[in-house]
Parts: structure tokens; C-alpha cells; sequence
């Protein structure tokens, strides 16, 4: 393993915040357009969103039942795509 200048590794840093705030900003509009899919259901859609399932209405249902695991899952994945791209930096320190 090759020592690397504290500019090479400076370089490095940056690269992996500037690739950690795009993977964010990606999750983040994810986040936020389903935040607004809800809403705008009700406005467009009414009926399908009124509609009775399981005991709940479309509406809640999402909101009451589904939104957790979907953040969680959402959450998870980028946990697991931040590591990833720590890892691909790590390698390339050591390498």
C-alpha cells in the first residue's frame, strides 16, 4: 500500500460526501414524492382513495400501515448503498 498525499486523501473525502449527499438527495425524493402521492391521490382520485380495504380506507391504509415498512425499507437501502460506497473508498485508500 502506497502512502497517499493528505491532498489525495482530502480529494478522496470529497468525492465519497459529494457521492453520499447525491445517494441522499435520491432517497430524500423518493421520500417526498410519496409524501405527495398521498394527497394528490385524494385530490385526483377520491373514489380509489375512499375505497375500503381490509377495514381501512386506501388512504390510511397507506398511511396508517404501509408508510412504516416502506421507510424502513427505503432506510435500509440507503444504509446499505452509504456502506457500499465506503467500502469502494476504502478499498481504493488501500489500493
Amino acid at each position: 500500500m502506497r502512502e497517499r498525499s493528505p491532498e489525495e486523501l482530502e480529494s478522496l473525502l470529497s468525492r465519497l460526501v459529494k457521492q453520499q449527499a447525491k445517494l441522499a438527495l435520491q432517497v430524500a425524493t423518493v421520500f417526498v414524492g410519496l409524501l405527495l402521492l398521498i394527497p394528490l391521490a385524494n385530490l385526483l382520485a377520491p373514489k380509489v382513495a375512499g375505497q375500503n380495504v381490509i377495514g381501512f380506507t386506501a388512504t390510511w391504509l397507506l398511511l396508517g400501515v404501509l408508510f412504516y415498512p416502506i421507510i424502513w425499507w427505503l432506510s435500509g437501502r440507503f444504509i446499505t448503498a452509504s456502506d457500499q460506497l465506503e467500502l469502494e473508498e476504502e478499498r481504493e485508500v488501500e489500493g
